[in-house]
């Protein structure tokens, strides 16, 4: 994905920017600040106001738990000041964060831009891995027993059917509303790795770790499509599947609308 620069005065002050990055959640609490343990937020906060020379806060595109990762995530924050053409933060920001976070790509955007409530949809890919392999252990969940996976594929299309995904949401959020809408949801097999692809406009806490768990009853034969249909129905955490481990979720797109980017 790539940003393009807004089509108005960029000389006001502060100015808000965009900013692309990636990052392995492995030693990382989640995404968003914790009072006792490192978050990427933490990380990415104390990099811009370093290299800024500013107090920097920054606004994440959702939060990813403890153990999760992103392959594209996006941020916003704003400085008092516009960052001069010639001075590549890119470059900066790799050279000062560690090995597990990376950034992409920053440009600047109209104050109205939100990385968080501009987005219209978000990707999330799930990895399950069908052999031992010591190189994808931390980034892929291993499970080595046989899986119907055209009868997860069944019941993945089944949650095209729905917008209430109470069943898959963390007890107790603060969130006004369970309602989702789901554009996509599929496993594929990518040679002796499982991949679950699910889109939608937003997720709930939890959410596609709820469901993978709970396709995977259905892959084990524990649980029948009728009785997925149900889970659905119930809109009740407890009739769900247990969560599938952090280590195989990762954050893969986030889309926004062209006419926040595009110039005249």
């Amino acid at each position: 994905m790539i940003f393009y620069y807004v089509s108005f005065n960029l000389n006001f002050m502060p100015q808000r920017y965009f900013l692309q990055l990636s990052y392995k959640g492995t030693r990382y609490h989640g995404w968003q600040v914790q009072p006792n343990a490192v978050s990427v937020q933490e990380v990415m906060e104390k990099a811009l106001s370093t290299i800024l020379r500013e107090n920097i806060a920054v606004v994440g595109a959702g939060r990813t738990d403890t153990g999760v990762h992103a392959s594209f995530f996006v941020l916003h924050f704003d400085v008092e000041k516009l960052i001069p053409e010639n001075f590549d933060l890119v470059y900066k920001l790799n050279s000062f964060l560690p090995e597990d976070i990376a950034v992409q790509e920053c440009c600047p955007v109209s104050d109205e831009a939100h990385a968080r409530f501009s987005a219209v949809s978000r990707t999330y890919h799930y990895f399950i891995s069908t052999i031992k392999d010591p190189f994808t252990a931390e980034t892929t969940y291993r499970y080595l027993l046989p899986l119907d996976v055209e009868k997860m594929n069944e019941a993945a299309r089944l949650l095209l059917d729905y917008e209430d995904f109470t069943s898959f949401s963390r007890l107790h959020t603060d969130v006004k509303t369970n309602k989702c809408k789901i554009m996509q949801a599929e496993w594929k097999k990518e040679d002796t790795q499982l991949v679950f692809v699910i889109k939608a406009d937003r997720f709930l806490r939890n959410m596609v770790r709820a469901i993978v768990g709970t396709l995977l009853e259905v892959g084990k034969g524990k649980l029948t499509l009728n009785e997925f249909r149900e889970v659905i129905e119930k809109k009740d955490r407890a009739a769900a599947g247990a969560s599938a481990t952090a280590q195989g979720l990762f954050l893969v797109d986030i889309a926004y609308p062209d006419k926040i980017y595009k110039q005249d």
